[in-house]
């Protein structure tokens, strides 16, 4: 089963700086932009996506 919950939006290293134009998004492990929807081997989910992945049964 793919987890539908591995993306950087639901990472613990993410950080999203909004300008007057737009919303960029920083990985503080990899230490560069990057977009929400992208996928790393290096993912590590944040606790209240590890909690709903636990509940819907893709994590035990």
């Amino acid at each position: 089963m793919e987890n539908p919950y591995h993306c950087c939006a639901t990472c613990i290293h993410i950080r999203g700086t909004k300008s007057e134009k737009k919303t960029t998004y920083f990985c503080s492990r990899l230490g560069y932009e990057t977009n929400t929807t992208y996928q790393f081997s290096c993912w590590e989910p944040k606790e209240e996506v590890l909690e709903l992945m636990r509940k819907r049964g893709i994590k035990s």
